[in-house]
């Protein structure tokens, strides 16, 4: 892909711009997928999906062109409609384009393993293969699934104001699902959720979460949710796992502090927020032990980059500190359109699509508790894992969440498994009900591919760390209630 992409460097430079300032993001994705269902290899498939996206400021506007004619006369006939669109939108503009810094970003990122040699078809069928097997292992497993996705990109980003950007990316996205029915019930047990299992870098991401062995493990929990009851209802207190935190941040963290919704551009599709531009600064969001990051800087994360789709550079930065609410997802534009500070989080998921207020990694900073010692500290309550449902309102505040695998807390110690536990809250007083944030030794780093908003959509990678957390007085629900 290197001479390629020199080649579009050179194109880039031949190009007749007629506006104050103009960039080119180009992305170049190949994809592999393959999976074993029931023991039988279902067919590979693969892809690739190349183009760029010309964006041009002119006469204080702004207007851009995709294309996947890469060409020098494609990229000039690209560069000339974002023009033309640049100049037609410039009196009903939010903001003057020609009062913004010319990004002018110069540096390199990759993923971990970037270079190292890939897995062949065969290497990967035969891994599925034998925890397919595994799993396959009750008369009552009715459905089993192993599977894997990769992908690998390179994004070039250029700008005529000297700006020269590359950046390698390699994602590994395992998944392994159980379905078991008996007597009327059927319960599904995954590992991690549907693709939550996600990091970048190579293969060896797989040993680190234990990959080999995870079929047999997930069909003995999927049979042990069959024999289980379902979880009691009531006002408890809730252990929730670093698989079931990262849906609780994204959710109810991540999507609220996006600052394109806040200003109201996305509540035709994705809905609003209930945070308004006044809180920054003054409102308390959590308990005070809630300290949550924007972090593209973490190597294996989902979605770590080096600089965002506008050029701007990542750096970790506090959104939440000591449960005070400090600052938003917002990138350059949305930044200069309500005049505070942001972070490098302008985001597009292609090449055809214009980058937008995104979360990238969006983190839960560790505490100082043992998973022993949170047990411990319960009386009575519920440890839960892995999300199976989620429901939010229009401005990320009331939310109702389900998980596939839950257990009792009883006097300081786990005992029963229970099936079908649910819990429900309000934002900001379910994060002032934090009372114990693990340590280190309980921090995962997951992720979800499939993160969607925009018009039109777009669906982005995004990464979640999280340590396993303690809520007090949480209300608690089976799936009888």
């Amino acid at each position: 892909m290197s001479s390629s992409n020199e080649s579009i460097r050179s194109c880039f430079h031949q190009l007749r711009g007629a506006g104050d300032f103009w960039s080119l993001r180009l992305v170049d994705e190949t994809a592999e997928t393959y999976a074993v269902r029931k023991n039988v290899p279902q067919p590979p498939a693969s892809s690739r999906d190349r183009g760029a996206m010309l964006t041009v400021w002119a006469n204080g506007g702004s207007g851009y062109a995709a294309t996947s004619d890469l060409s020098r006369a494609g990229l000039q006939a690209a560069l000339d409609r974002a023009t033309e669109w640049a100049r037609a939108t410039a009196t009903a503009s939010l903001i003057d384009f020609r009062a913004l810094p010319k990004p002018a970003p110069r540096g390199e990122y990759s993923s971990p393993d970037i270079d190292a040699p890939g897995w062949s078809g065969r290497d990967w069928y035969e891994l599925l293969g034998a925890e397919s097997r595994a799993a396959g292992c009750d008369a009552r497993i009715v459905d089993w699934e192993a599977s894997v996705e990769t992908r690998n990109a390179v994004h070039l980003y250029l700008t005529s104001a000297g700006g020269n950007v590359t950046q390698r990316y390699r994602f590994v996205m395992p998944s392994v699902v159980v379905t078991a029915h008996a007597d009327g019930d059927t319960q599904t047990r995954s590992l991690n959720g549907y693709r939550g299992l996600a990091q970048q870098g190579g293969e060896a991401m797989l040993r680190a979460f234990g990959f080999d062995g995870s079929g047999v493990r997930i069909a003995d929990e999927a049979l042990q949710l069959l024999a289980a009851p379902n979880c009691p209802a009531g006002t408890v207190d809730v252990l929730l796992m670093p698989d079931q935190m990262v849906l609780q941040i994204h959710e109810s963290i991540g999507h609220p502090l996006e600052l394109d919704r806040i200003l109201g551009d996305e509540r035709n599709f994705a809905g609003t927020s209930f945070v308004t531009l006044d809180m920054f600064g003054s409102y308390r969001y959590g308990s005070e032990l809630l300290n949550i990051t924007f972090d593209p800087t973490r190597p294996e994360e989902l979605a770590s980059y080096a600089f965002d789709d506008d050029g701007l550079r990542a750096e970790k930065q506090y959104l939440i500190r000591a449960g005070m609410l400090e600052r938003p997802l917002g990138g350059a534009l949305s930044q200069s359109r309500a005049g505070v500070a942001g972070v490098a989080n302008s985001r597009a998921d292609n090449w055809n699509r214009p980058p937008i207020d995104r979360m990238s990694n969006i983190n839960l900073e560790p505490g100082d508790s043992s998973q022993e010692q949170m047990i411990a500290g319960i009386e009575r309550g519920v440890l839960m894992r892995t999300n199976s449902s989620w429901s939010i309102d229009d401005s990320r505040n009331k939310f109702q969440f389900g998980c596939e695998w839950g257990q009792l807390i009883e006097k300081g110690e786990l005992t029963t498994v229970v099936k079908n536990p649910n819990y429900r809250g309000i934002s900001a007083n379910f994060w002032r009900n934090l009372r114990q944030v693990g340590d280190a030794s309980t921090v995962q780093v997951l992720g979800t591919p499939y993160c969607g908003k925009g018009e039109p959509s777009q669906v982005i990678r995004v990464g979640h760390a999280s340590p396993a957390c303690v809520f007090s007085s949480v209300d608690v629900f089976g799936g009888d209630a």
